[in-house]
């Protein structure tokens, strides 16, 4: 099987991850769409980061009612921080009969270069790639397929911001997920 690995910090899930994954699943070859949780993005601050089982929670209850989504915790077993081509290659070992393929917004491919081994996630994975708000398509290979889909700007910051104030974050995240987190009191 052919698997997209979305990673995320998650923080929380919302419709526009939900949204990418499906088309990415939908419109590529990929047989299936794994959402992995990443425990501390190397790139992102910790400070407003959920506990990583609340936040693989939420994943798993906005993705239950789809067929070809997994949630994935692989990185909560790994040394931190984790960086993709480490996960990769875990997983590569760990599943031979799986092919896996790297989904990233168009705004990361930037700063793809500075990614550990890139070179080799390159090589031996490939990106499909999905339109960001200013994005600039400025690395060609032929392992980096661009897919269209609609140009999502919903911002995990701006959803935590909302509950923070008070604020309705209907239909920017699941129900199930939007109930997880008031019965949590989560980013209050």
């Amino acid at each position: 099987m052919k698997i997209g690995l979305f990673f995320g910090s998650f923080n929380p899930i919302h419709i526009g991850h939900l949204v990418i994954a499906n088309v990415m699943q939908d419109r590529t070859d990929l047989d299936e769409v794994w959402f992995v949780v990443s425990p501390q993005n190397p790139f992102k601050k910790q400070k407003s980061l959920l506990h990583e089982f609340d936040r693989l929670k939420m994943v798993e209850l906005a993705i239950a009612d789809h067929f070809y989504f997994r949630a994935s915790d692989v990185e909560f077993h790994m040394p931190k921080p984790s960086f993709t081509i480490d996960t990769l290659t875990y997983l590569s070992d760990k599943f031979p009969q799986h092919q896996f393929k790297l989904i990233i917004g168009g705004d990361n491919l930037t700063h793809f270069h500075k990614w550990k081994n890139y070179e080799q996630i390159l090589e031996h994975y490939g990106l499909y790639v999905y339109p960001r708000p200013g994005e600039k398509k400025e690395l060609i290979h032929a392992n980096i397929q661009f897919v269209e889909a609609p140009l999502m700007d919903i911002s995990a910051t701006f959803i935590r911001e909302s509950i923070k104030n008070g604020h309705s974050v209907k239909y920017l995240l699941p129900q199930p997920v939007e109930e997880y987190i008031r019965d949590k009191k989560l980013f209050l």
